[in-house]
């Protein structure tokens, strides 16, 4: 059996050693060993990046569909950054609710001019928080070569 223990981080310090580990079918691991096992910003952001690639080359392919799911996916990934990196949690709403709402509006809207716009401001916004929070060497660019694993094109959209 299975179970599964909802604990806030910052509690795991009270729990007793017994409550602090978690059985699993290969053995037991302490609450510690799985938190470590999480994955770091950089994983996050490597996947971040792919996805907001993908998103840029759909738009320009005229497949909105899955531009604006790249965009959701890319929210998605950096809403769980803010859980495991909680530091970054503010920033992470803000670039939200300013920069992915207006790509995700310009996908909605399907408007190639004002989803350009919105797409290169979130990326400047982007890179600005990489040298406020002490990473300056990294700087995104989109790459000019579109994603070759995906029809980017319009094609029939499935409803």
């Amino acid at each position: 059996m299975c179970v599964v223990v909802a604990v806030h981080v910052r509690t795991i310090g009270a729990l007793s050693e017994d409550a602090r580990r978690i059985h699993t079918p290969h053995g037991d691991l302490t609450l510690e060993e799985i938190a470590e096992m999480l994955p770091g910003t950089g994983e996050i952001m490597q996947n971040v990046g792919v996805t907001w690639w993908k998103c840029a080359h759909a738009a320009r392919g005229g497949n909105w569909g899955l531009a604006a799911y790249f965009a959701r996916r890319t929210r998605t990934l950096q809403r769980k950054l803010a859980i495991v990196r909680p530091k970054y949690a503010g920033d992470v709403a803000a670039f939200e609710a300013t920069h992915l709402a207006a790509v995700l509006a310009a996908c909605d809207r399907q408007d190639r001019a004002e989803f350009d716009a919105a797409y290169d401001t979130a990326v400047d916004a982007a890179n600005a928080l990489h040298v406020k929070w002490g990473k300056p060497y990294i700087r995104w660019t989109l790459p000019p070569e579109p994603p070759t694993d995906l029809d980017l094109s319009p094609g029939e959209q499935v409803r």
